[in-house]
């Protein structure tokens, strides 16, 4: 990855606006640019848009949407930048907080309005740290769905999309963005010029030596990202002057089942259900989130643990499309009772049952456990149970460059990058220097409401130009 001079480029194509990465942030910033009227180029490295998205649930939350005043939902920003500043310890920058949770409802509406995306609000259970039920999604609650629409809406919209082709080059004049230099999957490299460009390529979650210097207790995880979130937003962005922060964020996830490779929902524990070790004992708080929990079940032994469930939860859980897999490739083991469950699973039965028991008598009578998790009002497991056993993942990096209320990219000497602009991954979320700042939902949200405003804006200039 470098950055040049522009005068060292020989451009063979020029296009208002560049968008490099095709996931939910490039795709979105894509459609409003165009919006704004100007034409759109996305560079995809990947034979076909993916991305971290189609890894995903596909959930973005958002606070006072028509689908949540439908169902009877009392939300507003206001509460909903609380719950992600409250999250995150108040680390984030507030101002940028307020952007996204403003901006979050009118793009899904926007989304489904002039785009056709058929979102709902999910209404059966509530993630950690969410004090209203915000999460919104397609029908069959997978990122594979929404990452595929907002492709079909783009190309409905005339916006090409140029896969198999790896931005290696940015050309810059006078600080500003001139173009971008690509290979093709035969060697052969290309140059198109831009009057505005939208890194939108996420992370570097998928770089060892970027991951082992700023997350190194998840430095040998599962990384459960995309391959290609190499991080070269960020080194160009150090290479343009551009600032920095929290690098060290991210959202990992302690609930990914092992060996399947499949994601289960995080509706297992908050709507009752528990993880135990290879010894059949429980280990933390799970209900804090699923971001830090990762690095609490890779400290069990073997890297595992089993979340155990019940029939009831499975039900809610089957809304997922993962967790439909995970039934199919046989990772959900049933058991009648906790003895034939423990057998199942190669689980000291004595302990297995104690620890059962133990929770059950929480839920009973409201009590706390000496980890901190609260059972008051949690519902009870019965018979038949479920379970799947998991290890921890990383995700997905938070940090990233820091960007304006508009998602231009700012200098470390406090300018910007006139016409460079950052969403999704790439930027700076909202979830602080560490796993357990995540707000469920965080990695979409900046994805969708970066991609709204900086995609834009960038349109905007381009077309003002």
């Amino acid at each position: 990855m470098s950055v040049a001079p522009a005068a060292s480029a020989r451009f063979d194509a020029a296009m208002p606006v560049v968008v490099i990465g095709a996931g939910a942030a490039g795709l979105v910033a894509a459609l409003s640019a165009r919006e704004a009227g100007a034409e759109v180029l996305v560079l995809e490295r990947d034979p076909v848009p993916r991305g971290s998205t189609a890894l995903s649930a596909g959930l973005v939350p958002a606070p006072g949407t028509r689908w949540q005043r439908a169902a009877g939902i009392a939300d507003d920003p206001e509460r909903f930048a609380a719950d992600i500043l409250h999250k995150a310890a108040g680390e984030p920058d507030p101002s940028l907080v307020g952007l996204l949770a403003r901006q979050a409802g009118p793009a899904l509406e926007w989304l489904a309005d002039a785009h056709g995306l058929a979102f709902s609000v999910i209404t059966d259970f509530r993630y950690p740290g969410h004090s209203a039920h915000r999460m919104h999604g397609l029908p069959t609650r997978s990122g594979e769905e929404l990452v595929d629409r907002l492709r079909g809406a783009a190309e409905a919209a005339g916006i090409p999309i140029l896969c198999e082709a790896r931005v290696e080059t940015l050309f810059t004049e006078a600080g500003a963005i001139r173009g971008v230099g690509f290979a093709r999957p035969d060697g052969s490299r290309e140059a198109v010029a831009c009057e505005a460009l939208v890194l939108a390529c996420n992370g570097y979650g998928g770089s060892k030596p970027l991951v082992a210097a700023h997350v190194p207790e998840l430095a040998g995880a599962l990384y459960f990202g995309h391959p290609g979130n190499q991080g070269e937003a960020i080194l160009w962005g150090e290479a343009l002057g551009a600032a920095t922060r929290h690098l060290s964020g991210h959202q990992g996830h302690g609930s990914v089942a092992h060996p399947h490779g499949i994601l289960i929902t995080w509706a297992t524990i908050t709507e009752g259900g528990v993880q135990v070790n290879q010894e059949g004992l429980r280990f933390s708080d799970e209900s804090r989130g699923y971001s830090e929990q990762a690095a609490e079940v890779l400290r069990q032994p073997g890297g595992t643990a089993v979340t155990v469930f019940d029939a009831r939860i499975a039900g809610i859980a089957r809304q997922f499309e993962d967790f439909r897999r995970a039934e199919q490739a046989g990772a959900i083991v049933e058991a009648a009772t906790a003895a034939d469950l423990a057998a199942r699973l190669r689980l000291p039965a004595e302990a297995l049952a104690a620890t059962l028991g133990a929770v059950e008598a929480l839920k009973r009578e409201g009590g706390t456990d000496a980890f901190g998790r609260a059972f008051s009002g949690v519902p009870p497991l019965a018979p038949p149970y479920r379970a799947v056993r998991v290890t921890g993942a990383l995700f997905h990096t938070q940090g990233g460059l820091v960007v304006d209320g508009a998602a231009r990219v700012v200098r470390r000497d406090g300018g910007c990058v006139p016409n460079l602009f950052a969403a999704g991954g790439a930027a700076c979320g909202v979830s602080g220097s560490g796993a357990a700042g995540y707000l469920s939902g965080n990695g979409l949200l900046s994805a969708v409401a970066l991609g709204r405003v900086g995609g834009r804006a960038a349109g905007a200039m381009a077309a003002g130009g």
